[in-house]
């Protein structure tokens, strides 16, 4: 346990992906996608429960299958455009239900497998710090004062008074979620809000290396070969 916190881990899986097929239990190494979120969770002393919400009774049977309890998913919040803080609330509340309090739940997007027990670790620990929430980030793929915007044919920087032609040093640094983990006190969450981030937030910093988010069957062999360099 984290202190004399409850911890309940919530993998959110869908089984309608368009990009990939099956996406969610597509193999990856040498298991299934999802079931490399369930092994981190197992591997991280503070938390008490592992719980996937999904609407595919192929996930829930690998689901199960690999030491997780699984939640039935209601069909409207399984579409495409369904927020995930919509599944979180939902969840919450059928927990509280059945007389289940956690303080503090971490959420573990499957579409982001490489990150580590510490990365999870590391945000609970901000939550006993005195955050409300906490996500994990990585150094940004495009800085934003080298964006720009396109009016017309009229290109203009995207942030009024930037310098895209500044060196890479002399940029401020930025940084993006890359959705790997979320923790954050459920009792929080903002109804009607998308957002898992609230109240005084706190940031984990990861590595691109482990911030590999699958969206398509490149991004299965980008994380593949990162898998393969880091065995060796």
């Amino acid at each position: 346990m984290l202190t004399d916190l409850r911890v309940i881990a919530v993998i959110p899986a869908r089984g309608g992906s368009t990009s990939v097929p099956g996406k969610n239990i597509h193999p990856l190494g040498n298991k299934p996608l999802i079931v490399w979120s369930i092994d981190v969770a197992r591997r991280v002393e503070a938390i008490d429960r592992i719980i996937v919400s999904t609407d595919d009774d192929a996930i829930a049977d690998t689901a199960a299958r690999h030491g997780a309890e699984v939640y039935p998913r209601p069909p409207h919040l399984a579409s495409n455009g369904s927020p995930v803080a919509d599944t979180v609330r939902d969840l919450f509340r059928k927990l509280l239900d059945e007389n289940e309090r956690p303080d503090v739940m971490v959420l573990l997007e499957p579409t982001c497998p490489l990150r580590s027990e510490k990365d999870v670790a590391d945000c609970l620990d901000l939550i006993r710090e005195g955050f409300d929430s906490a996500a994990t980030f990585r150094e940004a793929g495009l800085n934003p004062h080298r964006a720009w915007k396109i009016e017309g044919a009229e290109p203009r920087v995207f942030i009024p008074g930037a310098v895209p032609w500044l060196p890479r040093q002399l940029l401020p640094k930025a940084y993006q979620l890359n959705g790997a983990v979320y923790a954050f006190r459920p009792a929080g969450l903002a109804e009607g809000s998308d957002a898992l981030l609230f109240g005084r937030m706190g940031a984990v910093i990861m590595p691109a290396e482990r911030s590999v988010d699958i969206d398509t069957e490149m991004d299965f062999l980008v994380a593949e070969a990162v898998l393969q360099r880091s065995n060796g």
